[in-house]
């Protein structure tokens, strides 16, 4: 079992607030990720959680049982950190193997869990290598075995794929999926990058100076963003966040084009994700724009166009586009996809 459960926590460093009442469910065998700028509080939740830091007020639950108080080495958790932490001198096999060793496990025992989680991570052929012959992603593979043989209650990941180069970072994100779905164990996992985010997580948990700003699946958060915060925090490109007006029943952008409004709050921004715009003719739109800068990221092109009062907007179409820098075009927005959002930032 690994449900977690955090009630109302808080944590203080004097009299800097850094964690502000965090309430949160976590069930058994959920894939967690905590995201957010730096500075949001996010691996200072995670190291209460694992009992490296102090919970200042609050409660924190592991299966029912209040471990606040608890020590690290009485929780049941694993944690994996951005930095390896490998015994230079020890091979892979006595690496993942040293915790069960120091517990005074049996030799049987420890050679069974190692193979095992050597398995689970394809490391046999790499067992009995030492760390400096080794890849960034193989040592963190070692890094990952050395939390697998010890079967944890969860998983803790402090941003695990931080050091590595972006290819290997793809293969990583990878590795931890199927990891997740062959141990079906709870990992929570923290990160800054929001693409890892939307990839591995069951739900995602957005912090934003020391508040839960939404909690979700990748889905909900990225189609229903709860405030202007996550609805630009999630999805590359952000969001495009645009002023608006509204007059009774209407909306428009740019004091230009618009539409039917029927929220029932008083909007005074307007949200569109990239791919929901589309080009037309110059004044046939919901509003014109030069196209300032093109990104070709091969199957995509990002088209950042300058929307004079409503600021640059990006549109994301397909790699062969034919507008080029310089263009005037007039901007179509799906109706059906647009984010409304109050003076306080909140959706409407």
């Amino acid at each position: 079992m690994g449900a977690i459960t955090l009630k109302a926590v808080e944590k203080y460093y004097g009299d800097l607030q850094v964690i502000k009442g965090v309430d949160l469910e976590i069930t058994d065998g959920e894939f967690i990720i905590f995201v957010g700028p730096s500075g949001c509080g996010k691996s200072t939740l995670l190291r209460m959680i694992g009992g490296l830091e102090e919970t200042s007020r609050g409660a924190i639950l592991i299966d029912g049982n209040d471990v606040t108080a608890d020590p690290p080495s009485k929780r049941g958790l694993s944690m994996v950190f951005q930095s390896y932490a490998l015994y230079p001198h020890m091979s892979v096999r006595d690496n993942m193997g040293f915790s069960l060793k120091t517990a005074g496990a049996p030799k049987a025992e420890i050679e069974e869990k190692v193979n095992e989680a050597a398995r689970i991570l394809k490391l046999e052929p790499l067992l009995d290598r030492r760390p400096k012959d080794m890849s960034g992603g193989q040592r963190q593979r070692v890094a990952i075995g050395r939390s697998i043989v010890r079967a944890p209650t969860a998983f803790l990941f402090d941003e695990p794929l931080s050091n590595l180069d972006a290819s290997l970072r793809v293969d990583m994100r990878y590795e931890i999926a199927k990891l997740h779905q062959n141990l079906a164990a709870t990992m929570i996992y923290v990160t800054h990058d929001q693409t890892e985010a939307m990839t591995l997580a069951d739900r995602i948990v957005v912090l934003d100076g020391g508040y839960i700003a939404q909690v979700g699946t990748p889905r909900e958060l990225y189609e229903n963003p709860a405030n202007l915060f996550v609805a630009q925090f999630i999805g590359s490109p952000k969001m495009n966040v645009m002023p608006c007006e509204v007059s009774g029943k209407s909306y428009t952008i740019g004091g230009t084009g618009g539409g039917a409004y029927d929220r029932a709050g008083a909007a005074v921004q307007v949200g569109c994700r990239p791919e929901h715009i589309s080009f037309t003719k110059a004044g046939e739109g919901t509003l014109d724009g030069t196209v300032d800068v093109l990104e070709y990221l091969g199957a995509d092109t990002f088209v950042i166009v300058d929307g004079g009062a409503s600021g640059q907007i990006t549109v994301r179409v397909e790699g062969d586009t034919k507008v080029k820098s310089g263009d005037r075009v007039g901007l179509e927005f799906d109706p059906k996809r647009l984010h409304f959002f109050d003076a306080e930032g909140l959706a409407v």
